[in-house]
């Protein structure tokens, strides 16, 4: 309750009741519960084989979650064997994008600075607390939407049928499947489905240990990596986005940094910054919840990579590098790159007038409450319950020290109060326990 960013989680019955309108899908709530209560729906894998024409759209960011001795090749064979029948990785759209916001960057109309709309927790939050920033957000669809259009026109010029085409996201995100589900900016996402990346890691490297996988001569290793170059490997880590493009910019990752860092950007306190690349994980998506192997690990990984690929592209002029750039004139005909967001900020109430009551009533009520935000009343701030009362989601009995203000003047007798409290916490909170956290038969 107290970690979400957006104050989207209250208590009731003694468990965490989430208002999905203000969710922004960050993971947060999953990092921080101590009983792993939340999880993260999945597309059924057996769903991909509704289609003909199976497309697993990876992030580099996959390939560093594996150990030294497994092969990219090995891990495009697995997948295969899992039953997809291409593997694509995003970032092969990068150079096109990175163009793009360099053309925004060096254009003096576009707002400063611009921030990246890679991130999609990030987005959402900025629809939610920080609306007055949307306008600074760059309007552009992300490597994981281009990645898939790209791949779906590829594949139809090949004679395929769209309708028999299947783009799936190998995710590190919670924020990814919502994007497929409810996508912002669409009307209907551009991928088919969502597949966790620790469910897809454990299947694969499974088939790994097991030695279940044809050997891969080294030449067909590299042809693995040849849609990628060293700058779109890092792009998905913190740094890798921001580095890439012109002008001063600034990386920021985890989500209190990003949020103090709004606040100063919405408070104009920066100047002479163009480019923002904001995350919501530390370490960017090396640090997502759905990861399997630690987000330092995964990050070193990546740069070893990069840098073999770099060294390979200035030393084999022989390899194939169909990059995105190569395809510039085909891309320009069929994607479209911009992307709207909506404003969604905080309101009230759809009415306007209504909306300045409910504010006004919600100022009298801080009158009230004592401010010192403790969370017994089952809302993460006192400025949340207030919202909470104004919209009847609450009463301002639930705050306990207000319980005691009343029963101290018998406007509630102390039976009331406790099933108040019963009816937030749940009864079993308020009986003895000692096998709770710290107490004496803890076995933590």
């Amino acid at each position: 309750m107290r970690v979400c960013p957006t104050q989207a989680i209250r208590i009731r019955e003694g468990k965490a009741v989430l208002r999905e309108e203000l969710c922004i899908d960050c993971g947060e709530c999953i990092r921080a519960c101590p009983h792993h209560a939340y999880d993260v729906k999945q597309d059924n894998l057996k769903e991909i084989f509704d289609y003909k024409y199976r497309v697993a759209i990876v992030p580099s960011l996959f390939f560093g979650q594996f150990p030294e001795k497994v092969t990219n090749s090995q891990v495009h064979e697995a997948m295969r064997e899992l039953g997809f029948t291409h593997v694509f990785e995003i970032e092969g759209g990068i150079e096109f994008l990175r163009e793009k916001i360099n053309e925004l960057i060096s254009n003096p109309a576009v707002p400063k600075p611009i921030i990246s709309s890679f991130c999609p927790s990030i987005v959402r939050l900025i629809q939610l607390r920080f609306p007055s920033l949307l306008d600074n957000v760059a309007h552009l669809r992300t490597p994981t939407d281009l990645a898939a259009m790209y791949y779906t026109e590829k594949l139809v010029d090949e004679g395929a049928k769209r309708e028999d085409i299947g783009m799936f996201y190998v995710t590190q995100c919670p924020a990814k499947k919502t994007e497929v589900i409810k996508p912002i900016g669409d009307e209907k996402s551009v991928l088919s489905g969502v597949i966790n990346i620790n469910i897809v890691y454990n299947k694969v490297y499974r088939k790994v240990l097991r030695g279940e996988l044809t050997e891969v001569a080294e030449e067909d290793r590299w042809r693995n990596d040849v849609m990628v170059n060293d700058r779109a490997i890092r792009w998905m880590l913190t740094g890798g986005e921001a580095n890439t493009v012109a002008g001063r910019t600034l990386a920021i990752d985890g989500m209190s940094n990003v949020i103090k860092f709004l606040e100063k950007v919405e408070n104009e306190d920066l100047l002479g910054i163009d480019f923002l690349e904001i995350r919501a994980c530390d370490e960017s998506c090396a640090g997502g919840v759905l990861n399997s192997e630690n987000r330092f690990l995964a990050v070193e990984r990546l740069k070893r990579r990069a840098r073999e690929v770099k060294y390979r592209l200035k030393h084999d002029p022989t390899a194939m590098r169909k990059t995105y750039t190569d395809k510039k004139e085909y891309l320009m005909a069929h994607i479209n790159l911009e992307k709207p967001f909506e404003n969604k900020a905080f309101s009230l109430d759809g009415d306007r007038a209504t909306a300045m009551k409910k504010m006004k009533r919600q100022r009298e009520l801080m009158c009230f409450l004592p401010g010192i935000d403790c969370g017994a009343c089952g809302a993460p701030t006192c400025q949340a319950l207030a919202e909470d009362i104004v919209n009847r989601r609450g009463a301002i009995s639930d705050c306990i020290f207000m319980q005691k203000q009343m029963e101290h003047q018998n406007g509630l007798s102390a039976e009331t109060s406790y099933k108040i409290v019963e009816k937030i916490w749940g009864k079993a909170r308020l009986e003895k326990d000692c096998s709770k956290a710290g107490a004496k038969l803890d076995t933590l």
